[in-house]
């Protein structure tokens, strides 16, 4: 019997050969015969490194139409993380493939990142710790860095998915008033909550702090326009922890210099990475992360075992959780796969 294949993303392993996420472990589908086999790099995968495998474990690399191969093998990518962007689902259905993402793994701590930036924004927490750096002469500073309250204060979001809605669980011990813009979101769970649904235009005019929890799509695509970004207070603040181009950073930018709105803190970016000489780096109004704010040993722990459920499932002829193309699961070419394992 051919062995069930496994391709790893080349993100798993360090220039130096140790492995870049020490948590993360797919050792067992080994134990139990699954043979792991690392991916050359690449930015987009070709069909010819995607052939020979029944399931490929993905974190940067791009899966387009043409790299899915002909030999009709893969039957899944386990991608990390909830975002989907670099992932053509279509092509995934079209191929008999199913797409799986991880929300348990990356719901708390991408939640604990966002108030992690809002706390640290409305604290001052950047100015603050340059001051103390600076001695007798600075010091005197710090009266004109007082920080801005949560208590009463409204927190936005634009979206409310699992990551946003674990954020505003994390708020409510701040007092906050909640608002959210989520044409696709349950009321009643909106509710519970405790979350108020209002326009996209009300969470830009009404929050002190406006953060996006939001894919990216055609339809979310510069959700954070010049248009809405006008629309904040002079006092607000934006977080972006979410995709890049879900914000305007020109507009975002151009915002942050006139002081139109007082601070922003991004994980992410439009383009990533950015350029060393990307305007919006240089300003000390600005939190930045490389796209990795909520990267944690648990995130990356939790990570190992969703995509390892994921592809013991397969394995074993199980759909798996978790699919992203769910009408890919009653496609007979799918249903083909699981039963000729």
């Amino acid at each position: 019997m051919t062995a069930f294949r496994v391709g790893l993303s080349a993100d798993f392993t360090r220039a130096d050969g140790k492995p870049t996420f020490p948590s993360y472990d797919l050792s067992p589908l080994a134990a139990d015969g699954a043979e792991l086999v690392p991916l050359a790099k690449a930015a987009v995968l070709s069909a010819e490194q995607v052939a020979g495998f029944d399931a490929i474990v993905l974190l940067g690399e791009r899966m387009v139409a043409h790299s899915f191969p002909t030999d009709g093998r893969l039957a899944l990518i386990a991608r990390m993380g909830v975002g989907y962007d670099t992932i053509d689902t279509d092509a995934c259905t079209a191929h008999d493939v199913a797409l799986t993402i991880t929300p348990d793994a990356v719901r708390r701590p991408m939640a604990s990142a966002q108030v992690c930036f809002i706390l640290a924004l409305t604290h001052k927490l950047v100015a603050k710790d340059r001051i103390a750096r600076t001695g007798t002469l600075g010091w005197p500073a710090r009266i004109d860095n007082h920080g801005m309250g949560l208590v009463g204060r409204t927190i936005g979001s634009v979206g409310v998915g699992n990551i946003g809605a674990e954020m505003f669980k994390l708020l409510k011990a701040f007092d906050v008033r909640m608002i959210a813009h989520d044409p696709y979101a349950d009321a009643a769970k909106l509710a519970e909550l405790g979350i108020e649904p209002v326009s996209l235009e009300a969470v830009f005019e009404q929050s002190d702090v406006v953060t996006f929890n939001c894919p990216l799509n055609a339809e979310t695509k510069a959700i954070g326009s010049a248009k809405m970004i006008a629309r904040m207070k002079p006092t607000a603040y934006l977080v972006n922890t979410s995709r890049g181009p879900v914000v305007d950073q020109k507009a975002l930018y151009d915002a942050l210099v006139t002081g139109r709105i007082a601070g922003a803190a991004i994980d992410v970016f439009d383009p990533e990475p950015p350029a060393a000489d990307e305007p919006i780096l240089r300003l000390d109004s600005v939190l930045t992360a490389p796209h990795s704010l909520g990267w944690t040993d648990q995130m990356f722990a939790t990570m190992g075992d969703v995509n390892r459920s994921a592809i013991a499932d397969v394995k074993a002829g199980r759909a798996p959780s978790n699919v992203v193309n769910r009408a890919v699961l009653d496609h007979p070419g799918f249903k083909a796969k699981l039963t000729g394992r």
